[in-house]
């Protein structure tokens, strides 16, 4: 693996760098002023600002800034960039990424075992032979069930990336990303995500529930990203879509749509000190999960976590979760909101969440109500001020409570955030984020 592609060419990796942002020019005959201004904006060493979110509490989040020369890697293949994640362990390091990186190349089938047959699983677990009442756990290894789970399993191997401690991602120019790929921030602190476009990894064999709800349903695994169990992840300036595979064009088997989809990001089990900012996450269904279970033996990890600042944020034509909180102190403030007709919610109150959402903009349809912007889940009290729908500012609260009375919010999250850089002005948000946000945009 040539990972160290970058040394010798110092010019040509400051160029790059800078490679985001229009206004910035450096010319190759720069004066010394200038390259020592390329060399602050090298984007593999830049770090989370002071009061920028959840994420620089504490001891912040700096990634793989302090990377020696021998920890800076460039990779343009799936193989290199988990060889260039498994390299020096911990210590410190830098991944540049050129290009679009796909997980899964050869496509689906490289995955499948010798005799699974889909056509052979959907006749087996057909609702009119197989019944609704019974899931499909209990199939031994040689049935189509098995064959699937042991095809999923490959397929589990080869796309999972785990990030360790200490580890920047960035990408370089403005078509840097990933497909199919699904990145594990799992038990480590301080890593840095940016300038990365993903399209959401395809499950190539998702499972029938028969049991799940009363008609069924098709489940999928595969996170683009998850955050679980870390702490000190800053996610900035990507890109999180459904690509050239977005659930509209998903066929649909037992009369259940084949859901090959899961979260965009999700930030789980006992993570803390997250800032996302300035990311895209469009044309999704369930977008952005904190805190993944109810349950008490998860809560244990959870409670006093989940601490997680979303900023100048773009959701667009997202149905729900952006995000579905439980638990966590959330702060969502200064994010765009577009949505379309099949819009369920945004901001999900789970059990015992504390989220304020303050300074955000909303562009909702003709015939889609403000009072679906705030979803009950569980008796939790949210803040909610200082929100714009098309324009105009809107008390949510007060809309969702009046026109859904059987899930009445209490106001007052019981804290107020003060680790943040910058609020603008809701009105202003709209011009601000569409035009900043995402992959290929960082100035």
């Amino acid at each position: 693996m040539h990972a160290h592609g970058w040394h010798g060419h110092a010019m040509t990796k400051r160029v790059a760098a800078l490679a985001g942002c229009t206004a910035l020019v450096l010319s190759l005959t720069a004066t010394a002023t200038a390259t020592a201004q390329a060399d602050s904006r090298d984007l593999g060493r830049q770090t989370l600002g002071a009061k920028d979110g959840w994420g620089s509490y504490g001891t912040g989040t700096t990634g793989g800034a302090a990377a020696d020369a021998e920890h800076v890697y460039t990779v343009t293949t799936w193989a290199q960039f988990k060889a260039a994640l498994a390299a020096g362990g911990s210590a410190p390091k830098i991944i540049k990424v050129k290009g679009t990186i796909d997980a899964v190349s050869e496509g689906c089938d490289a995955f499948a075992v010798p005799g699974y047959d889909f056509d052979a699983y959907l006749k087996k677990y057909a609702p009119e032979t197989w019944g609704m009442d019974k899931d499909l756990s209990g199939e031994p290894a040689d049935s189509p069930e098995g064959l699937r789970r042991a095809s999923a399993d490959n397929q589990d191997q080869a796309i999972k990336a785990s990030v360790p401690a200490n580890t920047t991602i960035i990408g370089i120019g403005k078509n840097a990303g990933f497909k199919g790929a699904s990145l594990q921030i799992k038990g480590v602190d301080n890593v840095i995500v940016r300038n990365l476009a993903f399209e959401s990894p395809l499950d190539c064999f998702p499972q029938w529930d028969p049991t799940d709800t009363s008609t069924g349903a098709w489940n999928s695994e595969y996170d683009t990203a998850v955050v679980y169990g870390s702490t000190h992840v800053w996610m900035d300036h990507n890109t999180f879509t459904d690509g050239s595979h977005p659930d509209s064009k998903a066929p649909t088997y037992f009369g259940a749509l084949y859901q090959q989809h899961d979260g965009e990001l999700d930030i789980v089990r006992g993570s803390n000190y997250v800032t996302a900012s300035w990311n895209v996450f469009a044309d999704h269904d369930k977008t952005l999960m904190i805190g993944n279970s109810d349950s008490e033996s998860t809560a244990v990890g959870d409670r006093g976590k989940l601490k997680v600042t979303l900023h100048h944020n773009l959701f667009r034509n997202v149905i729900e979760r952006a995000p579905r909180v439980r638990f966590g102190q959330v702060d969502s403030y200064n994010n765009h909101f577009v949505v379309g007709q099949d819009y369920v919610y945004s901001f999900g109150i789970g059990k015992e969440s504390r989220l304020v959402a303050e300074h955000n903009a909303f562009t909702l349809p003709n015939g889609v109500s403000p009072a679906k912007i705030l979803k009950k889940w569980m008796e939790a009290p949210v803040t909610a001020t200082n929100n714009y729908v098309n324009g105009k500012k809107t008390d949510l609260i007060a809309v969702h409570n009046a026109e859904i009375p059987g899930e009445t919010l209490q106001s007052d999250a019981g804290w107020t955030p003060t680790l943040r850089t910058k609020a603008d002005p809701a009105k202003a948000v709209p011009g601000i984020v569409d035009h900043r946000a995402g992959a290929g945009r960082i100035c």
